[in-house]
């Protein structure tokens, strides 16, 4: 299981409105800035929930 929390990023869930945050997840998932917006406003801010998204479109 992932530690909750590491250097200030959350590894369950994703602040859209921080943008080291939203910097950190695109590289970390090798995605967009829209693409990860995309899967938040659809999935919420699960970062289990955004990959399994993310890796489904």
């Amino acid at each position: 299981m992932d530690e909750p929390q590491i250097g200030g990023i959350d590894n369950n869930k994703i602040n859209i409105h921080e943008y080291y945050e939203v910097e950190h997840w695109t590289k970390e998932l090798h995605t967009t800035i829209e693409a990860l917006k995309l899967a938040v406003k659809n999935v919420g801010t699960s970062i289990v929930d955004i990959k399994r998204y993310l890796n489904n479109n």
